[in-house]
């Protein structure tokens, strides 16, 4: 019911945000993220390879991203460590604590694993520099949530998303308790630079938008269709590539969810009609490299991180702390 009154509120009222009042919280916010900082985030990540799990510049990834969160200010980063085929493997996350709903969160999420030999900037570098990016503005000493949000980097997507499903399966049980709050929604970023057309062209199509996706035949089908409604709207008011909606999410690690939860997807291309069948020519590929990738790529991709804090900014409730 929160999830459903917060959609109608930000479908209702989001018009009432677009202005340039000062006393709008949300689009101040929004106006702290940098360009420049999503692309030095994408190339901090591209910096150790493609990160495969189980080796060792997995492991220096997951080091480097527990380095930037606590540079953001958080003191709770934690590591989820869970069993796969390649041997034992860690998610990272941490969490922005809620001043007065703080038993209800979102979860914010990206995997920090690639393959193919190259340096998985897109896949999914970009996906991170957006949870990253998001981390680091809400991390401000002066902004405030009514609800959690937790931003979370998942291992193993490539072969298997065990270590989302892991999550999914042991701690959902737990909601509600000191270990675990009460879901409310989880949004997934997965390849968020490259909407070149079909077929792909060299440069960024006139055309290109934002992939939101959930389930159709999801048990939280409704609950899902309302938070990529919210994601919608706030594209509409606070980004400037468009977003389109879906009903076919697939093959990212949201799909742990999509029976628990409302979850959703956020990509550049839709994953079975347009992902699968070449839209990407880097993807999984040695060619995924943070310099194969144009201006106008890394701005589509922050285009997605100004989406997703828009739609936080209503239904986790964004606020500024006055000054004393």
């Amino acid at each position: 019911m929160r999830l459903l009154l917060g959609t109608v509120v930000l479908a209702a009222g989001l018009s009432a945000q677009t202005t340039n009042s000062p006393a709008d919280p949300v689009r101040t916010v929004v106006g702290r993220l940098e360009l420049d900082r999503y692309k030095a985030h994408i190339k901090g990540l591209s910096q150790f390879g493609d990160r495969m799990q189980g080796t060792e510049r997995n492991r220096r990834a997951i080091d480097w991203l527990d380095n930037q969160l606590g540079s953001f200010g958080y003191t709770n980063v934690q590591r989820h460590r869970f069993m796969s085929g390649s041997g034992p493997l860690e998610n990272i996350y941490a969490t922005k604590i809620g001043t007065t709903i703080p038993g209800e969160i979102y979860i914010v999420s990206a995997h920090m694993d690639g393959r193919g030999g190259g340096e998985a900037a897109d896949d999914d570098g970009a996906g991170c520099a957006v949870v990253l990016e998001l981390a680091r503005v809400l991390g401000m000493p002066d902004v405030q949530t009514d609800r959690s949000v937790r931003f979370m980097f998942w291992n193993n997507e490539e072969f298997g998303m065990d270590g989302s499903g892991t999550y999914a399966s042991e701690r959902a049980p737990l909601q509600g308790t000191a270990a675990e709050p009460k879901w409310l929604g989880v949004i997934q970023h997965d390849m968020m630079m490259f909407d070149h057309g079909m077929p792909p062209g060299p440069k960024q199509s006139p055309n290109a938008d934002i992939d939101i996706e959930y389930q159709r035949s999801s048990r939280m089908a409704d609950d899902s269709a309302k938070l990529a409604a919210a994601l919608h709207a706030a594209n509409r008011a606070y980004a400037r590539y468009p977003a389109t909606v879906g009903a076919d999410m697939a093959g990212t690690d949201s799909i742990r969810f999509e029976d628990l939860v409302a979850s959703v997807s956020v990509r550049e291309n839709e994953r079975v009609i347009e992902i699968v069948r070449g839209s990407n020519p880097n993807h999984h590929q040695p060619t995924d490299k943070y310099e194969n990738y144009a201006e106008e790529d890394f701005r589509f991709g922050f285009n997605s991180a100004q989406t997703t804090l828009g739609a936080l900014g209503q239904l986790a409730g964004i606020t500024l702390a006055r000054p004393r």
